[in-house]
C-alpha cells in the first residue's frame, strides 16, 4: 500500500487522546505483519491504548527510528466543512484530522516500513508510534523505558512532526502547573474580614507577569525561535459561586515553556517563593491562607547541535542545507534527553494546519516525505 491509502486507513480512526488507538495499532500490527514484519505492542494498564515497535533490518545495530504520534486533538466546537475522520483529496490537499499532526507522516513511515521489508537492509529501520502525546507526551514514557533496556538503542531518531520537511533541531521545553489558592469564606458584606482567593489567584498572576517581563528583558534568548525566550503562561483561572460570598478556592493553570539554558524548576522555585511572600500577607488576616503547586504535566525541551551527524544526515536526506527550532513541544526532548538518542523534527505538513478545523497536509508535502524516507531505506539498504 502506499501512503495516500494508508493515510485514508488511519485518519477513519477517531483517535482522539480521550478515545482508545487500539483500532488502529491492530491495524498497523496487522499491515505489518502481512509483510513479514513483527511488532511490539506495549499497553497502557487498562489495555485502552498502546505503542508499537517494529524493527525491520538486523537487530544488533543502531539504525533510524522514525518517530510519530497516533492521538489527535478533539474536533468538538470546530465548523469543519469537510469530514473530520475520513480523508478527502482536493485542491492537492488531504483533509481529515491528523493529515498534519501527524498521521502524515505515519502513513509514510509505514509505507517506508513496507517497502523496507522487501529489501536487505545493512542497518536497521525502527517504527515508533506512540499515544497520547497530545496530552503532554504521556504515552511514550513506557517505550522508553523499553528501549532503555534494550540491548542496542537506534542511533538516531527522526521525529515527524510537521516542519513542511525542514529539519528542526530544537524545542522547547514545557512544565504544565496547577496553583490552588486557598483563602476564607465570608458574606461579601463583609468582605475584608474573609479572605478572597480570587485575590491571591489574581496577585499569583501578577508574580507570573513580573517574572515573564523579567525574562524577556534579561534571561536567555535564541534567536532560532519565534518567541526566542522562555515564556510563563496564564491559561485558566477559576473560582467563586455567587456575588455576595466571598469565594475560600481558586484555581490557576499555567505553564512554563523555557529554551534550553533556562532551568525550569529555578523559575519555578522563583515563582514559589513570591507566592510564599503573598501566603504571609494574607494569613495576617486568614491563618488558614494558602498556595498550593501540583504540576499535571512536564516535558524536556529538544536542543541537538546544529553539527550533530544526525542533523547532518537527514539534511542529506532532504536536499536541505539549514536548520531551525519549532515552537510545539514533541517526544523528540525524551529521546534525547532519557536515551541519548540524537534526534531532529522532520515532518510533512505546517503545524500552522494542525489542531483547526479542515485540518490538511498538502499532497507535495506527502510526496516529498515518501521521497525522502525512500532515500532513507536505499541508505539503509547500503549500511549508510
Amino acid at each position: 500500500m502506499n501512503s495516500a491509502e494508508i493515510l485514508a486507513k488511519l485518519i477513519a480512526f477517531d483517535t482522539t487522546s480521550r478515545n482508545s488507538n487500539m483500532a488502529l495499532m491492530r491495524y498497523v500490527e496487522e499491515l505489518l505483519s502481512e509483510a513479514g514484519v513483527t511488532s511490539t505492542l506495549i499497553p497502557n494498564a487498562d489495555g485502552t491504548k498502546a505503542n508499537l515497535l517494529a524493527t525491520i533490518g538486523p537487530e544488533d545495530k543502531g539504525g533510524v527510528m522514525l518517530s510519530g504520534h497516533t492521538d489527535v486533538v478533539p474536533v468538538d466546537g470546530q465548523a469543519w466543512k469537510k469530514p473530520a475522520f475520513e480523508l478527502t483529496l482536493s485542491e492537492g490537499k488531504y483533509f481529515g484530522r491528523g493529515t498534519a499532526d501527524m498521521k502524515g507522516f505515519v502513513a509514510c513511515a509505514l509505507s517506508a516500513g513496507l517497502a523496507a521489508a522487501k529489501r536487505q537492509l545493512g542497518t536497521p529501520l525502527h517504527l515508533a508510534f506512540s499515544y497520547d502525546e497530545e496530552i503532554g507526551c504521556q504515552g511514550v514514557r513506557s517505550m522508553i523505558d523499553l528501549l532503555a533496556s534494550a540491548p542496542v538503542r537506534p542511533a538516531m531518531c527522526i521525529v515527524g512532526e510537521p516542519t513542511n520537511l525542514a529539519v528542526a533541531s530544537g524545542h522547547k521545553g514545557k512544565v504544565a502547573l496547577k496553583a490552588r489558592c486557598i483563602g476564607r469564606e465570608g458574606h461579601s458584606a463583609l468582605a475584608p474580614l474573609a479572605m478572597n482567593a480570587l485575590h491571591l489567584g489574581a496577585d499569583l498572576i501578577g508574580v507570573l507577569r513580573d517574572v515573564q517581563a523579567d525574562l524577556r528583558a534579561t534571561g536567555h534568548h535564541d534567536g532560532d525561535y519565534d518567541v526566542p525566550y522562555t515564556t510563563v503562561h496564564a491559561a485558566r483561572i477559576a473560582g467563586g459561586v455567587a456575588l455576595n460570598i466571598v469565594p475560600s478556592l481558586c484555581e490557576l493553570d499555567f505553564e512554563i515553556r523555557n529554551v534550553a539554558e533556562d532551568d525550569p524548576r529555578a523559575i519555578l522555585s522563583r515563582i514559589r517563593a513570591s507566592a510564599d511572600v503573598i501566603v504571609a500577607e494574607a494569613r495576617k488576616t486568614a491563618p488558614e491562607a494558602d498556595i498550593e503547586f501540583s504540576e499535571n504535566f512536564a516535558y524536556p525541551g529538544l536542543n541537538t547541535a546544529k553539527s550533530a551527524d544526525v542533523v547532518r544526515f537527514v539534511q542529506s536526506l532532504t536536499g536541505a542545507n539549514n536548520t531551525c527550532k519549532v515552537a510545539f513541544g514533541t517526544e523528540g526532548g525524551l529521546f534525547s534527553q532519557d536515551l541519548d538518542i540524537p534526534t531532529v523534527i522532520c515532518g510533512p505538513g505546517s503545524m500552522s494546519q494542525g489542531h483547526k478545523a479542515d485540518e490538511f497536509v498538502e499532497v507535495a508535502q506527502i510526496e516529498r516525505c515518501d521521497a525522502m524516507l525512500a532515500t532513507l531505506v536505499d541508505r539503509l539498504e547500503a549500511g549508510l
